[in-house]
């Protein structure tokens, strides 16, 4: 089992919850498809997409439950990135916690399982 990881902010994923899906931020809307991170690769996903940003959560997903709507795409530097070409389910979502903003501004994604 793979883990990916999708952060957003809590009133996105509140948004998800009440219609049992999420259809994406607005850059995954624009982009036409539902970007991720691996494990590896969140950390620094926050930092330049999220820092300064407070109330947000992160959501780990098995990669494999996601089916061929799951694709793995070169990104940043050319490192294989998840992109989900459809909505993803909210009961496919394994964790969902809150990633409260660190001192040096940056959310705290705890614990990643690869």
């Amino acid at each position: 089992m793979t883990r990916i990881y999708k952060i957003l902010p809590r009133a996105e994923w509140e948004a998800a919850l009440a219609t049992g899906r999420f259809d994406g931020s607005a850059v995954d809307l624009a982009d036409g498809f539902i970007h991720f991170s691996a494990a590896d690769q969140a950390v620094e996903t926050a930092r330049r997409y999220f820092a300064g940003q407070a109330d947000l959560y992160v959501l780990a997903i098995e990669a494999e439950a996601l089916g061929p709507a799951l694709k793995w795409e070169p990104s940043r530097g050319g490192a294989l990135f998840p992109h989900l070409y459809g909505p993803l389910a909210c009961d496919q979502v394994l964790e969902a916690r809150p990633a409260p903003l660190q001192a040096d501004g940056l959310p705290d994604l705890g614990e990643l399982v690869p």
